[in-house]
């Protein structure tokens, strides 16, 4: 097949890429699908040791993945100033560089994911302006950082807004996305392509329901560890060793999640098959479930994320 290498476009993007250390070849592979229509491009800024760059390391691998070249065609360009993180260093798919100035104008990525904290995505946005375009799509995993102030910087870009957590890290998280109107049903789908890499995902079309979604799936996984921390707490006061308290309550709230994960039942039902009328459990459940009790406590503890959520969009 003849070559489609031609012109000085088609070298400055070899020149960017050989500098950054990956060659020709990726170079040669990014510049065709552009041409051809193929293989779709996606960068990656930021993320350092969070899941979703870890999950996309992943992809990369040998397994069939949205993002690996030899599975079904994508490439990567990451901007990461600290260098190519661990997980990326076996594979010849990733273009690293040290800031996203370093990547060419006539770049037409298919989608630009940002995953930085939010207290330097100011800084990061005004560099990808020049990307702008029906095409391209950017997604935002930056908590707190509402649609509009994204928009402040892009202009009108196909924005996409989402609320990812932690169990991301080992492909079972939940990441909730709100994307503008300028968004195509074709970039939406592109956007649960990726985020099936690090679990599942849902949609809301109101940006305001990220707030609460915030307090429960975002900051959720932290009420599960405490959950973990004093019952096995209460387990060594009630005379058990301390490692085996701990390794009771973990595996027993890892256990009851994927049991509850699994049934896709009313998790009532679940609870009320564990409780026998006067019972170890009942005995238990009186005291969790009184007036003042765990329903309570959780409900404090969501309003309060959610309020701070909000301010912090604010």
């Amino acid at each position: 097949m003849r070559s489609l290498w031609s012109g000085g476009d088609a070298e400055r993007m070899v020149a960017h890429y050989a500098g950054a250390g990956v060659g020709r070849d990726l170079a040669e592979r990014v510049y065709t699908s552009r041409l051809l229509g193929g293989d779709p491009l996606l960068v990656l800024h930021g993320g350092g040791n969070t899941s979703v760059k870890t999950a996309a390391a992943d992809l990369l691998g040998e397994t069939q993945a949205v993002l690996c070249v030899k599975g079904s065609g994508w490439d990567m360009a990451a901007i990461e100033p600290a260098g190519l993180p661990a997980p990326f260093a076996d594979t010849n798919s990733v273009a690293w560089h040290a800031a996203a100035e370093e990547l060419p104008d006539d770049l037409i990525p298919d989608a630009v994911v940002f995953a930085v904290k939010p207290q330097i995505i100011n800084q990061v946005l005004p560099a990808y302006r020049r990307w702008v375009r029906p095409q391209t799509l950017f997604l935002s995993i930056a908590a707190g950082i509402p649609i509009a102030g994204i928009a402040r910087h892009l202009g009108k870009a196909a924005i996409i807004r989402t609320m990812p957590n932690t169990p991301a890290a080992i492909g079972r998280g939940i990441t909730v996305a709100c994307a503008n109107p300028l968004v195509t049903l074709e970039q939406r789908g592109l956007c649960e392509t990726l985020l099936s890499a690090i679990g599942e995902s849902a949609w809301v079309e109101d940006e305001a329901l990220l707030d609460p979604v915030t307090a429960v799936s975002g900051s959720g996984p932290a009420y599960v560890f405490l959950l973990i921390e004093v019952l096995a707490q209460a387990g060594e006061h009630a005379g058990l060793p301390a490692n085996l308290a701990l390794r009771l309550a973990r595996e027993t709230v890892a256990g009851s999640g994927e049991l509850a994960r699994l049934s896709q039942g009313d998790p009532a039902r679940l609870r009320e098959a564990v409780t026998s009328p006067g019972g170890t459990t009942r005995a238990a459940l009186d005291v969790l479930m009184a007036k003042d009790g765990l329903a309570r406590l959780l409900d404090r503890a969501v309003a309060a994320a959610t309020k701070r959520s909000r301010e912090l969009a604010n």
